[in-house]
């Protein structure tokens, strides 16, 4: 059996941070969890794992050991064509809420991710 898990993440501003997921990943804030410097969301279905964000001193230094893929295609089989067009508008949408597009990633001549950044510089892909 799978167990529950949440994906736990360093943050300057935490609220600011969980704002912005939230809004990426169709996210709400989690209910009753209001500490100081911390903020959680968690899917609206129950289906998906919390993400927490914890204030830290630091400032992030290196590349990412681990990043969220936006998957806004669904499943394979994809519509190759279709699956360009939703990365690209989801890049979009992002960026319009505070993330950077670093690159597009291609297999050969097919769009497979946007490489991006949330706002506070965390790596993370649009595929």
């Amino acid at each position: 059996m799978a167990m529950h898990w949440t994906l736990g993440c360093d943050a300057e501003d935490p609220r600011k941070l969980a704002a912005f997921w939230a809004e990426a990943l169709g996210y709400v804030s989690e209910p009753g969890y209001d500490i100081p410097d911390g903020a959680s969301i968690v899917d609206p279905d129950g289906k998906g794992p919390a993400i927490g964000f914890l204030r830290v001193p630091e400032k992030k230094t290196a590349k990412n050991r681990v990043h969220i893929d936006v998957r806004v295609a669904g499943e394979p089989p994809w519509d190759l064509a279709e699956r360009g067009r939703l990365i690209r508008a989801k890049a979009d949408e992002l960026a319009s809420a505070g993330a950077t597009r670093l690159r597009e990633a291609y297999d050969g001549d097919v769009l497979d991710a946007v490489v991006m950044l949330d706002p506070e510089g965390n790596e993370f892909c649009v595929a």
